[in-house]
């Protein structure tokens, strides 16, 4: 019960709307700052590992923004024929390959931990409002498709989507663009820095 009780805590700080307010106004400036303090930490020796794992995550949201008619339809295709929330995982794999160069593969489980409490918290007032706006057909969809964890699609769903309209209408271009910039600042920092 202590476990639940804590738990509860915990998922009830990431539903906080003040606090959600906050991170998203300064979300750019707080991502800036955390990898200005986490500069001299970061290890060369692991950038190729952490940008196979950032840039695996970076592709599944590039494959969730060419599959996405965000509001006009129920995307049950391409990655959300797999699991229902691919954005997340795929985000999830980013910021973890970002970790990966501390060089310390150990924190990758107490991020891991922190991840979900947050993408429980928000996934759940996100399928709320999707309950609202397509009714039992996103129940069904609940009720086949993994929250999470990826599984089969069911028959008849596409999964091999790639629409370039919705790519670009989603942002993906620029995603991809700001994603490889970072990575290609760290790199830089990684190969100029003063030892």
């Amino acid at each position: 019960e202590r476990k639940e009780t804590m738990m509860q805590a915990l998922k009830s700080l990431f539903a906080q709307p003040q606090l959600r307010r906050f991170v998203v106004a300064l979300r750019v400036p707080l991502t800036i700052a955390a990898i200005v303090l986490l500069a001299p930490f970061l290890r060369r020796e692991w950038l190729p590992t952490g940008f196979a794992v950032s840039m695996f995550g970076e592709l599944i949201q590039l494959w969730c923004f060419a599959s996405l008619d965000k509001n006009s339809d129920l995307a049950a295709r391409g990655p959300y024929a797999l699991v229902r929330n691919p954005m997340y995982l795929g985000r999830f794999f980013i910021i973890g390959g970002f970790l990966l160069l501390l060089g310390q593969p150990w924190i990758l489980l107490p991020y891991a931990i922190g991840y979900w409490l947050y993408m429980d918290s928000r996934v759940g007032r996100e399928e709320a409002r999707l309950r609202q706006i397509f009714g039992e057909s996103y129940a069904r969809y609940c009720g086949e498709v993994r929250r999470f964890v990826p599984g089969l699609p069911q028959p008849g769903q596409p999964v091999a989507v790639w629409d370039w309209k919705l790519f670009r209408q989603n942002n993906g271009p620029l995603n991809l663009v700001l994603t490889l910039a970072v990575w290609v600042a760290v790199a830089a920092w990684l190969q100029f820095r003063p030892l």
